[in-house]
């Protein structure tokens, strides 16, 4: 039990570094196509965590499965906004059309 542990901690703190390593050398102009495939992921991540939350037995594998569909929708739902406020930095700006001078003179 203890060595399976230990491998499980060993491959969490690998892929920690991994990941920080690979994200870190994203340049600014990938991030929004990334993030709307990481999205894609937590999608399934999200359909995952409902199957599990479906075959649950006991009340601690059920509180830990509804957290689990609880957290992979706000990350999906997060995602999503974040990907659209990128979105919108790239629409262009519609001018205002100027008020009427005479009405703030009023």
């Amino acid at each position: 039990m203890g060595n399976t542990l230990l491998q499980y901690a060993t491959v969490l703190m690998l892929s920690i570094f991994v990941g920080i390593e690979i994200i870190s050398k994203v340049p600014s102009i990938l991030h929004t196509p990334l993030m709307s495939g990481s999205n894609a992921i937590h999608g399934v991540i999200l359909v995952g965590s409902m199957l599990v939350l479906g075959a649950a037995n006991t009340n601690l594998e059920e509180v830990l499965g509804f957290l689990a569909v609880l957290l992979a929708t706000l990350n999906v739902v997060g995602g999503f906004v974040v990907t659209d406020r990128m979105l919108q930095m790239f629409k262009p700006k519609t001018k205002v059309a100027p008020k009427d001078t005479d009405e703030v003179a009023k």
